[in-house]
């Protein structure tokens, strides 16, 4: 007798696959992140933000603003935990996660808005523009805002970087976001005209538009980038004089460091006396370079005096000014030789729990270092400009290069060079000194302009006006800089408009915004005639 099968009790698919579907989308949501941060230097993947704005695409469209805000907090948590780990280097995990966690909830606020505006047509554009009206917010409030992370600062290496000569980081931004949005609708258009053949193929060339566009205008602004030199030339040393040690009590070694940048100083002195080394027209020490006040002390000022007088040429100092009263001052100071200290330019944008403390008894439950900054410092007025050997020198000191405002500021002041002094031995060798690398770079095409930066432990380099470093420092390795660079006084239309290109993007956001809420409130009403 041939035994007969009986059928099983059926498998549960149908739990299991609901809940695949539901994972689906949160787990695209962080992998969008993490593609955002690997395109970010140190590592040459510019590209990975078409995708992933593509993929984000994907995950927003036709959300619900309640889900594409969920949505959008893992793809800030994606991208920001690993690109801020250095934040915690020294000082735990708490700051570093605190701080990741308020700026993704810029990031899904601003997915929000893409959720909500992805239904509308041409929804690419409007969805582009909220993105950047929530890098907007974010480099704003709170405390001065925190910029860091703007898509535009990942795309040094990248086709679409002549745009910031255009529009500044915001255009540039807006560029990379659209692209990506823009290559996820025409793969989405195009699979639905196959799969129907019945959609018109007005919306499958606008989506190719979408994607045409950002591209074509970023060769269209490739004449805007040029290293010619509108005002001659100079020759530009920068000092790298390196830190006994790493970590947050580097400036524990107050003169040690000062004494490396007077020692590399003399010593390039001696190899332009050799004539193995050009002659600088000026030189730049980095920020924090003496954190001995050479008003006060008067050790730390014969030390700079001595390495100045070897040099024979203008000498930008970054010291630490330490007043009786008030608070202590970030101050880029201005030495000729033989005359001593003639200029003085004040950090204009401290850096919240790190210059200073805000609400500090409340920081201090969460996190005791706070109190290794015992003294808050206080910002400058006025913008940094110096006159050194005859050449217009803008000063942005360090954190100040991820603000807009701070850098143009300089050029529309007259300067024909860029200077953004720096200090990252706290960071050890983590990423963040490429990335702000990376913004320098991007700078320097937006305003163009030569950027120097000086930095105590590295990577100091010279940044040629179309982005290029022509000159680059190890970490950690004492060294001088020396080249001559091209001295330029155009302004793009980048560095004329300012504000402009981002308050007309963001005008595009919320009226996106608007529409959308208009067409919800009507869509109720007709619900409730219906009833």
């Amino acid at each position: 007798m041939t035994p007969v099968a009986v059928p099983g009790p059926p498998e549960p698919k149908g739990p299991r696959r609901r809940l695949l579907r539901r994972l689906i989308r949160p787990a695209a949501a962080v992998l969008c992140g993490a593609a955002l941060y690997l395109s970010f230097p140190p590592r040459p993947l510019w590209w990975l933000a078409l995708p992933a704005f593509a993929l984000l695409g994907w995950t927003l469209r036709g959300r619900r603003p309640r889900a594409g805000f969920g949505l959008g907090l893992l793809t800030g948590l994606g991208f920001l935990m690993p690109l801020l780990s250095w934040t915690g280097e020294e000082v735990g995990p708490v700051p570093w996660l605190a701080l990741v966690a308020a700026e993704s909830l810029f990031v899904a606020a601003a997915c929000l808005g893409v959720a909500a505006v992805s239904r509308l047509p041409a929804w690419p554009v409007f969805g582009a523009a909220v993105w950047v009206l929530g890098e907007a917010v974010r480099a704003r409030v709170p405390f001065g805002g925190f910029p860091w992370g703007k898509i535009a600062f990942g795309q040094a290496d990248g086709v679409f970087l002549p745009l910031a000569a255009v529009g500044g980081t915001p255009v540039l931004g807006f560029a990379v976001v659209l692209c990506g949005f823009g290559l996820y609708e025409a793969v989405r258009v195009a699979l639905v005209r196959r799969a129907t053949g019945a959609l018109p193929r007005g919306p499958l060339a606008a989506a190719a538009l979408f994607v045409l566009v950002p591209v074509t205008g970023a060769a269209a602004a490739l004449p805007l980038v040029s290293t010619e030199p509108e005002d001659g030339t100079a020759t530009v040393a920068a000092i790298q004089g390196n830190v006994p040690r790493l970590g947050l009590d580097f400036n524990a070694q107050r003169r040690a460091v000062l004494d490396n940048h007077a020692r590399r100083t003399e010593q390039l002195a001696a190899d332009v006396a050799a004539g193995t080394e050009a002659r600088p027209d000026f030189v730049l020490w980095p920020e924090n370079s003496s954190d001995l006040d050479p008003y006060r002390n008067p050790d730390a000022r014969a030390a700079i005096d001595r390495a100045v007088r070897a040099i024979g040429v203008p000498t930008v100092v970054g010291a630490v000014l330490t007043p009786e009263t008030g608070h202590l001052r970030n101050t880029l100071v201005q030495w000729e030789p033989g005359r001593g200290p003639v200029a003085t330019y004040d950090k204009r944008h401290v850096q919240p729990f790190g210059e200073y403390i805000p609400m500090r008894s409340f920081v201090r439950i969460f996190n005791k270092d706070v109190d290794r900054v015992s003294r808050d410092f206080g910002p400058g007025d006025e913008v940094g400009v110096f006159d050194l050997a005859g050449t217009r020198v803008g000063l942005a000191t360090c954190y100040e290069a991820a603000f807009d405002w701070v850098v143009r500021d300089t050029v529309t002041d007259g300067a024909r060079l860029i200077s953004v002094p720096s200090n990252n031995a706290t960071f050890g060798r983590t990423e963040m000194t490429y990335q702000q690398l990376a913004m320098d770079r991007v700078r320097a095409v937006e305003h163009s302009r030569t950027v120097v930066v000086p930095v105590t432990s590295g990577v100091s380099a010279i940044i040629l006006p179309d982005g290029r470093i022509v000159r680059q420092s190890k970490l950690f390795t004492p060294d001088a800089l020396v080249a001559e660079v091209p001295l330029r006084s155009s302004l793009t239309p980048a560095t004329r408009a300012g504000v402009v290109p981002e308050a007309l993007l963001a005008a595009v956001a919320l009226g996106g915004l608007g529409w959308t809420a208009t067409l919800g409130v009507r869509a109720r009403r007709a619900a409730r005639r219906e009833h």
